[in-house]
């Protein structure tokens, strides 16, 4: 028919031409009409009317549509489905009624009006149906993590959640820098040492020295970077050009930690004490010159000793462990387990130690107890304590207080009877009851009660001690006093 003819040549739609914007924004919007333009000539009330269709106007289900669907879904590109959709936007023609799954209405506006029809999700996601509807690129934002195009910042961002980062791209001196300065703005530990590895293995050590100077928090994680990995040469080579002095020279002395040798060790340490240290530090690298040198004659000389079984001592106590490169406090330990008797003169003297060390008296006195309660030697704890004034009579007196003196003779299974002869030189009166009470000094408990004329706690008192022992008749003769 006529009207028909005029219908279907005529067209309300301009033609595709090549001389049309390119770009996807264009491409977008010509898709755009063409779906629309779909929904004005498919009308709701014409849906079982009409039959899906492919643009190539063949029925869709037929062995030619297969055919042509299928190659055509493996060799078109994006931009090529893009234009096939403008160009069929255009051309619609319609068939018999057939059996037939889908409509155009059903796929564009996501309407089912049969059970069988399919939603538009769906027909979205089926092989041949993906050409009708047009692909749009993803934003590029989307591809950041895949480009490694990413800014100082962003990397320093990403490293701070744990993903994987590249910093290769970054090679310009100034790039690096403002990598390094995010990544002390950040406060991450982890990201500013993953960045300073980063720079120390990309840039000459005269620019990276430089650059850190001015960046305190920066270089102090480098410097500790540096000593736990145990990178000497370049942390001194850091520290010269800082010109710290001293801490080149405690760097240097700190290698003596890796020496195994004693004699090496103690040359090395003769070597240490000419470098540029502070003056208290100077006089530490003395002493422990001067110890190990000392410790190596002690040992020698006791394990001849030990070997020919000469000492006593040595017999009844062998040593379980070598006195080399043992801290003072152990050395004057073993001396006054092993030397206490010998003279001041010699090198193993608990005397000459504490004269050579300038060690204090209250230190000698914790460490020369520990030793002869140990020992069970308790004339010579005695003699320890025990002063003359200028008078001649003799006075108990304590640097530690007595107090500790009493724990000490208890760790060591000291017998009552000494224990008590040091309670009852605690002045304080409470802290003298509960040590007597607390290691059964009962005497001293009496006796205390006693002075404090307190009836009562004595009373109360000989509930706590045998009945018939010698405590008991000593509180009954007080009592009836």
């Amino acid at each position: 028919r006529a009207d028909e003819e005029e219908y279907w040549h005529s067209s309300k739609f301009r033609a595709f031409t090549f001389d049309d914007e390119d770009d996807e924004l264009s491409q977008l919007k010509e898709s755009k009409r063409a779906v629309n333009s779909l929904r004005d000539i498919v009308d709701d009330d014409d849906d079982d009317d009409l039959e899906r269709v492919s643009w190539s106007g063949e029925p869709v289900g037929s062995i030619s549509w297969s055919i042509k669907e299928t190659a055509s879904s493996s060799t078109t590109s994006l931009e090529g489905r893009d234009s096939s959709l403008q160009k069929g936007s255009s051309s619609y023609a319609a068939f018999p009624k057939q059996a037939s799954s889908y409509s155009l209405s059903s796929l564009f506006k996501g309407r089912s009006k049969l059970p069988s029809f399919q939603s538009l999700s769906d027909a979205l996601s089926d092989i041949g149906v993906k050409n009708y509807a047009p692909e749009l690129r993803r934003p590029k934002a989307e591809y950041k993590d895949y480009s490694s195009d990413w800014s100082p910042r962003d990397s320093v961002r990403r490293m701070q959640r744990g993903k994987v980062c590249s910093l290769e791209r970054f090679r310009s001196l100034q790039d690096k820098l403002v990598l390094l300065d995010e990544a002390v703005a950040g406060h991450d530990g982890n990201v500013i040492t993953a960045v300073l590895i980063f720079l120390k293995r990309t840039l000459r050590r005269e620019i990276l020295f430089r650059e850190l100077e001015v960046r305190q928090v920066a270089l102090c994680h480098l410097i500790h970077f540096l000593k736990e990995t145990g990178e000497q040469k370049l942390l001194l080579d850091l520290l010269r050009f800082l010109d710290r002095t001293e801490e080149v020279a405690l760097s240097q002395y700190r290698e003596h930690l890796n020496i195994q040798d004693v004699e090496k060790r103690r040359e090395f340490l003769k070597g240490c004490i000419g470098l540029p240290f502070s003056a208290e530090d100077t006089s530490h690298i003395q002493d422990h010159y001067t110890l190990l040198e000392r410790q190596i004659i002690i040992e020698a000389n006791d394990r001849h000793l030990e070997t020919v079984g000469q000492s006593e001592i040595f017999r009844k106590y062998p040593r379980k462990a070598s006195i080399l490169n043992m801290p003072l406090v152990t050395t004057l330990f073993y001396s006054c387990f092993y030397h206490y008797t010998e003279a001041e003169g010699t090198f193993s003297s608990p005397t000459n130690l504490k004269k050579t060390f300038k060690i204090p008296d209250k230190q000698y006195v914790l460490t020369a107890l520990a030793a002869r309660a140990k020992l069970r030697a308790w004339d010579d704890v005695d003699a320890l304590f025990t002063t003359k004034n200028w008078l001649g009579y003799t006075k108990k007196k304590a640097p530690i207080g007595f107090h500790r003196v009493v724990e000490i003779l208890q760790r060591n299974n000291a017998p009552v009877q000494v224990l008590q002869e040091y309670v009852r030189l605690v002045e304080d009166v409470e802290t003298r009851l509960n040590l007597a009470t607390k290691y059964k000094c009962h005497d001293v408990v009496i006796e205390t009660y006693r002075d404090l004329k307190d009836r009562i706690q004595l009373t109360a008192y000989k509930c706590k001690v045998e009945r018939g022992s010698a405590e008991e008749e000593k509180i009954n003769s007080i009592l009836n006093n």
